[in-house]
């Protein structure tokens, strides 16, 4: 028992550090819960391992605005936090809460509701992301434009990818390269970037890129990748111990002891278990890899500037499109209190908003400042705590 604390304790601090939203728990009467799976279901525990909310459900995801999306055979719905039934559960995908809106799935089309359960945007989209900066990111035929919280699309449909709005501005992509549009739908940076941000693709890609695959094949593994992927970008990086049987986070094993990227002779194996996949296995995953997409989406402009890359390399450009930090690492994340985590041949520093190395390569994995400290990997699971001028502490004063 004291094993299986110890790890949800990890996840818990790893999900709570690592999340963009994580304000919106600890603004919310204080009570920090985590989702859990416990045998073959999910409940809730606090930052201590406790369990809160008893495994009950079949899915179920983080607390936004203090309702959490839950999932019961086919359908979704929403509980509190003492784990009463807030929404009856009647979606085929419920969305977490932003500025007061969910976005669901009803018949095969996304709309929004309110808190109370209320349908205040007619189900019409083929998808939609969650509201920010009162606008949200929906997508007719296959296209993506923007509306506001009354429906009305605001910016007409056009886009082949988009994302949320962040200090203004949000990333769009046309002809296959991104650019940012301000509210009004003018382009302010011209797509002419290959990738921008923490994207699950371009993380994958970093860790181990997947290639001489055939589309089909492609097709076939995709899901997989991408899940082991937002696994690895949980924080877990592929290194979990000490595994109780049947214990897992997330819907994700634990003591996998491997790489969550595999060789030649392991992608050809799972190649073939994808095959086999269920259909309601592959929607599972599909509707898991939307709901993290939408928590990690708003990340492109922090504290005025925003990752690119360029010739395999990460760097930064400000709102006018200038780059303002050339591209020259291996891998970059969004800027937290003046300073970004940057990884240089496959260790983690930190660069202040000069560009400048204040924190030397060195870690084996890293985490976002916060309150002035950073959480910091030493290897073989260490974590330790460090200052904004690189000294160590064990706990976090």
């Amino acid at each position: 028992m004291n094993k299986i604390i110890s790890f949800l304790l990890v996840v818990f601090l790893s999900a709570s550090c690592t999340s963009s939203n994580s304000d919106d728990d600890e603004d919310d009467d204080k009570i920090l819960l985590a989702p859990a799976k416990l045998g073959n279901q999910y409940g809730y525990t606090d930052k201590s391992g406790n369990i809160v909310i008893k495994p009950q459900f079949d899915w179920a995801w983080k607390f936004h605005e203090g309702l959490a999306s839950i999932k019961l055979g086919n359908v979704w719905g929403y509980i509190d936090k003492t784990g009463e039934i807030a929404i009856n559960l009647q979606f085929d995908y419920a969305g977490s809460f932003q500025e007061g809106l969910a976005n669901i799935k009803l018949g095969g089309k996304y709309g929004y509701i309110d808190k109370s359960g209320k349908m205040v945007i007619s189900p019409q989209f083929e998808d939609a992301g969650s509201f920010q900066e009162g606008l949200a990111r929906i997508k007719v035929g296959d296209k993506w434009g923007y509306i506001d919280k009354s429906g009305k699309i605001t910016i007409d449909p056009q886009f082949e990818d988009a994302g949320s709005f962040q200090e203004g501005l949000a990333r769009i992509q046309l002809d296959g390269k991104y650019g940012f549009i301000d509210k009004n739908g003018n382009v302010v940076i011209k797509p002419q970037f290959m990738a921008l941000g923490d994207t699950i693709e371009n993380r994958a890609k970093e860790e181990g890129e997947v290639s001489g695959l055939t589309d089909e094949e492609k097709i076939n593994v995709n899901a997989m990748i991408k899940a082991k992927a937002r696994w690895l970008k949980r924080g877990h990086r592929g290194r979990m111990s000490e595994r109780s049987p049947g214990q897992s986070f997330e819907g994700f094993e634990t003591g996998l002891h491997r790489s969550a990227f595999l060789t030649d002779e392991q992608l050809a194996i799972e190649i073939e278990e994808a095959k086999k996949f269920s259909e309601e296995e592959r929607k599972r995953q599909e509707e898991e890899l939307k709901a993290k997409q939408e928590e990690e989406e708003a990340q492109w402009f922090q504290e005025g500037l925003a990752r690119i890359r360029l010739g395999g390399k990460c760097g930064y450009i400000d709102k006018n499109g200038n780059v303002v930090i050339e591209p020259q690492f291996d891998y970059a994340w969004d800027f937290k209190e003046g300073l970004a985590r940057i990884k240089l041949g496959g260790k983690y520093g930190y660069i202040n908003k000069n560009g400048e190395i204040v924190i030397n390569p060195q870690f084996e994995d890293a985490e976002d400042f916060k309150g002035g400290f950073a959480r910091i990997n030493l290897g073989n699971s260490r974590w330790v705590y460090i200052d904004k001028r690189g000294k160590m502490t064990v706990n976090r004063p």
